[in-house]
């Protein structure tokens, strides 16, 4: 199966990646605090003459969580990398429909300036792996790799009153997204300046694949074990363009809970709520009638499976 193929690849990079980077940075251990969280999640079901019905179908999902924080005296240098892909095959059509699919990218760094306050610039940058479609529509994807694209770029302060809780507010901050691809461009999908046409439909101004956001950026990150083998991690994103009706925010959140059944299994729950007053979806009325709006946006994943997690330098010399 590709997806199969495309999640063990990615899994073996990452993991590479991650071993790499901690043999490159034993020397300062104590300044370094490495995080890597490895999942693979799979399912399989086939029915014969099974009388309540079923479609025979197989489906995986790969997971990786790396963090390398720094820290030196008043100097904070935080990365965070999150990779996800998963997918599930019917054995009675031919494309894999997707589950999950993200790549995160994200760097900040951190000047203390007194007790819990710290001047910080942050970067990030998200995207997703393989096409995606609407169901039961597989032949003419609505989103593809950097299409789109995400990328921002802030400045403000942070405020950490304790290990769990960070509080980023940042005044000026430049979003970009980016839409590389020439279809998804002429329809302006994403927010983007859509194409010009003519009377007979002919493209005479092609969409613009890239737009620029000035605004208002707040991003707010808690974790915490609620209980014994459960951690949850939060996170809340807002934005406001000062350019463009500011009033209407941009909201990404995501509640993860991990549930640790041993060293080696556990089970994960993620839930994610995405509302983009730029990113039209097609709606139906009760009349039949479609148009394009607005929409909150709701996606959860659950798993059990395999998870490893590689130890940080300092546990290890601890040991």
């Amino acid at each position: 199966m590709k997806f199969l193929k495309a999640i063990s690849c990615a899994v073996l990079l990452a993991v590479t990646f991650s071993v790499k980077a901690q043999d490159s940075i034993q020397a300062p251990v104590k300044y370094w605090k490495i995080s890597n969280v490895f999942g693979l999640n799979a399912t399989q079901s086939a029915f014969v003459n099974w009388a309540a019905g079923g479609r025979n179908n197989v489906s995986a999902l790969a997971f990786i969580n790396s963090d390398f924080n720094f820290t030196k005296n008043s100097h904070k240098w935080s990365n965070e990398i999150r990779f996800a892909l998963g997918g599930v095959q019917y054995f009675d059509e031919p494309k894999m429909q997707k589950t999950d699919d993200q790549i995160l990218v994200s760097t900040k760094y951190e000047y203390k300036i007194k007790e819990k306050w710290y001047f910080s610039a942050l970067a990030d940058f998200r995207t997703q792996f393989m096409d995606g479609f609407i169901y039961p529509n597989d032949s003419v994807p609505n989103s593809r790799f950097l299409a789109p694209g995400y990328s921002l770029a802030a400045l403000g302060v942070d405020y950490t009153p304790n290990d769990n809780l960070t509080v980023l507010m940042a005044p000026a901050t430049g979003k970009f997204t980016f839409v590389n691809d020439e279809r998804l461009a002429n329809e302006g999908a994403f927010g983007v300046k859509p194409a010009t046409l003519d009377a007979l439909g002919n493209v005479v101004t092609p969409g613009q694949r890239f737009r620029a956001e000035l605004g208002a950026y707040i991003k707010v990150r808690y974790k915490k074990e609620i209980m014994k083998n459960i951690l949850m991690q939060t996170r809340l994103e807002l934005f406001s363009n000062y350019l463009e009706k500011p009033q209407n925010i941009d909201v990404n959140a995501e509640v993860m809970f991990n549930f640790k059944i041993n060293s080696w299994f556990s089970a994960s729950l993620q839930l994610n709520l995405i509302y983009d007053d730029d990113m039209r979806i097609e709606v139906q009325d009760a009349a039949g009638n479609t148009y394009m709006a607005p929409r909150t946006q709701f996606k959860q994943v659950l798993g059990i499976g395999i998870q490893y997690r590689l130890a940080n330098f300092e546990e290890e010399k601890k040991k």
